[in-house]
């Protein structure tokens, strides 16, 4: 099975749970991570109950928040 992960193809040995997928995936800090499955955001408590399959677009996304800013009065 094939899906799209961050823009990139990614063969899966079949559907798996977000939560799964984010380990097989090795995403980088799973545990902040927003995902979003063919342009729906989840909940993160949905990353069990959801599943990914063949097909499906898949974004992680990370949100960074920023400091005071250099310079600035």
């Amino acid at each position: 099975m094939t899906v799209t992960a961050n823009g990139k193809k990614v063969e899966l040995p079949g559907e798996m749970s977000v939560r799964r997928f984010l380990v097989e995936a090795k995403a980088e800090m799973p545990e902040y991570v927003s995902v979003q499955v063919n342009d729906r955001m989840l909940a993160r408590e949905d990353f069990d109950t959801t599943l990914v399959r063949d097909g499906d677009v898949v974004e992680f996304l990370y949100y960074m928040g920023g400091g005071q800013g250099a310079g600035l009065c």
